[in-house]
């Protein structure tokens, strides 16, 4: 028989505005930590050395990931120009370099062929399994990695600023499973001038900002008082891209059976995917069918 897990039955989503040099999962275990939290999760990796928004959900926010993963993001990175890396940032060694730099014009137009649905092969020093493996730790032993191409919808780039020849600031805005240093290097191939990321921030994701998020400092500050549940995002801010079904109480009874239950539908279709609602709180997430919601998703009172 396992252990039971030790900790808060506590629900809700933190962000945190991760500092540089930290992992997304030791950000996780701090959060957890501090918070007391049976069980924690994140939406979305970022890099070590990224920086911005990490939200981490707690307890049975840690349904709702799936959806804050598929959301659209923002990134604001830097592109040193002139060189190309073997991890795609500025953490690897230098592996090709050009004298070329291109002007601001030759960036703003190499960059409309990155809009709209690409096809992106993602970094060799990434968490992409191949074989079962990870493709950063096959990289790191000196095997040649070789990846497939995978769609990216990239919503918005654009050229923010030229701090001097060599580096070059974009933000980006795309879908779910883009790599902002595939961009950086693939933008510096199409120049012919080489390229990786120096710096790298995720200034939004869904519904959460970095501005928003906390510090590590403030949740050392926090930890283990009930300071930190101020800060607590309510789980349903995760299904705010999904639309939501009022319930009665005998469907939400039945809905967290695993049943179908009767919804008052507004304009979903039948097969929309939707959740449902008792007095504002999240009851199942499923999909809608002739006045029923048949649960796939459901969450604990």
């Amino acid at each position: 028989m396992g252990r039971k897990r030790k900790g808060r039955d506590i629900s809700g989503w933190l962000v945190v505005d991760k500092p540089a040099g930290m992992t997304s999962t030791a950000v996780v275990n701090k959060v957890r930590w501090a918070i007391d939290a049976k069980k924690a999760g994140h939406a979305g990796t970022l890099d070590p050395e990224a920086t911005g928004v990490l939200a981490v959900a707690l307890g049975e926010a840690t349904k709702t990931v799936p959806y804050i993963t598929d959301a659209l993001k923002a990134y604001t990175f830097t592109v040193r120009l002139g060189q190309a890396t073997n991890t795609d940032d500025a953490e690897g060694e230098v592996i090709a370099e050009s004298d070329a730099r291109p002007s601001d014009d030759d960036i703003k137009q190499a960059l409309a062929p990155f809009l709209g649905d690409i096809m992106q092969v993602p970094p060799k020093f990434s968490a992409v399994k191949i074989d079962g493996q990870r493709a950063y730790k096959l990289a790191r032993d000196g095997e040649d990695v070789e990846l497939s191409a995978r769609p990216l919808w990239v919503e918005e780039l654009v050229l923010v600023d030229r701090p001097d020849e060599d580096h070059v600031v974009l933000e980006m805005t795309c879908g779910k499973g883009g790599y902002v240093r595939s961009i950086a290097r693939d933008l510096g191939a199409a120049l012919g001038c080489h390229g990786h990321v120096r710096e790298l921030r995720r200034i939004w994701s869904g519904p959460f900002e970095a501005e928003d998020g906390l510090s590590i400092e403030q949740i050392d500050e926090m930890a283990k008082t009930e300071a930190l549940d101020d800060y607590l995002h309510p789980l349903e801010i995760g299904l705010s891209d999904l639309p939501e079904l009022k319930c009665t109480p005998e469907g939400a009874t039945r809905l967290r059976n695993g049943n179908p239950g009767m919804v008052l539908a507004s304009d979903v279709e039948y097969g929309d995917e939707a959740w449902a609602s008792l007095d504002g709180k999240a009851v199942a997430v499923g999909i809608y069918k002739s006045g029923e919601l048949h649960p796939s998703r459901v969450f604990v009172a």
